[in-house]
């Protein structure tokens, strides 16, 4: 998804609209106004992972993180930063360059939570590091129980093709229990509450937008709040201001929260009111599609 709001009040929203005060996208001649305007370079992400940020400064934290093999339009290098925006979900910010490379098609990713890398298609070897599971690769070559990548050898059975979606985002979720709450972070590392949303989605199939506030306008269909936890179905995602959750049935829903710095599954109502008598009642019920 890399859609451009319309500029109709004079305003737009920073985290999606490739424009700063002295460049914008040149999509975006005649909507909003700045002294300078570039045309895209796409390019992709070929480290393991890497933040992105508002400004280039790495002593900032995360606004989100991308995953290697994902897209980026680049509209500016400068020193060692690139600033663009990212293909799958329109995220805007600033990467380092040396994170980016040409674009290669790829033909699987990774279906682990993370795969290590290695310099042959055997165990015994020291890892050249791993990827994080969503990052999209190219098979060049297979070998017993291995394949070859651009980054190196990795285990087969840690990745998929692309074309095979699961059906459940929930079950894609709770692989993720136990993780390290991480603002801004999209891995098995440390992930935050709409990154762990976003990444079950896109697993399943689903375009999700990457904060929660996006995700309580675009995602499925909105719903009755209702009174009885029991209620909630498995695929249900709740809101709170600033604050996402999956349901998982049977009245428990899996979160990233800083409750807990990591990923856990709790009763719905303990959650709820837990949250609320901390100034922040839940606010939205939307139902994701069934597969």
């Amino acid at each position: 998804m890399n859609t451009i709001p319309p500029r109709t009040t004079g305003s737009y929203d920073r985290r999606i609209t490739p424009a700063r005060d002295d460049l914008a996208a040149a999509s975006l001649r005649g909507i909003i106004e700045v002294p300078r305007y570039a045309e895209a370079t796409r390019l992709q992400v070929v480290a393991p992972s890497v933040p992105m940020r508002r400004a280039s400064d790495a002593a900032l934290g995360y606004d989100t993180e991308l995953l290697r093999g994902e897209l980026v339009d680049i509209y500016e290098i400068t020193d060692d930063w690139a600033w663009g925006q990212a293909v799958l979900d329109g995220y805007v910010g600033y990467l380092p360059a040396v994170a980016l490379g040409p674009m290669v098609p790829a033909t699987h990713q990774v279906i682990a939570l993370r795969s290590f890398l290695y310099p042959g298609p055997g165990i015994k070897t020291t890892p050249l590091g791993f990827l994080p599971f969503g990052a999209r690769v190219s098979v060049l070559a297979t070998e017993e129980r291995f394949v070859e990548t651009p980054d190196g050898w990795l285990f087969g059975a840690h990745l998929g093709p692309l074309e095979a979606i699961p059906a459940d985002p929930v079950a894609e979720a709770e692989r993720f229990l136990g993780i390290p709450y991480l603002w801004g972070g999209k891995t098995s590392l440390g992930i935050d509450c709409s990154g762990l949303v976003q990444t079950a989605c896109h697993a399943a199939g689903l375009i999700a937008p990457r904060d929660s506030d996006m995700q309580e306008k675009a995602l499925g269909e909105a719903l009755a709040i209702p009174n009885d936890p029991a209620s909630y179905q498995r695929g249900d995602v709740l809101f709170w201001p600033g604050h996402v959750a999956l349901c998982q049935g049977e009245g428990r829903m899996i979160h990233a929260t800083a409750f807990s710095m990591s990923v856990i599954s709790e009763e719905i109502g303990g959650a709820l009111e837990r949250i609320a008598g901390q100034g922040n009642p839940l606010r939205t019920v939307r139902r994701l599609p069934k597969a």
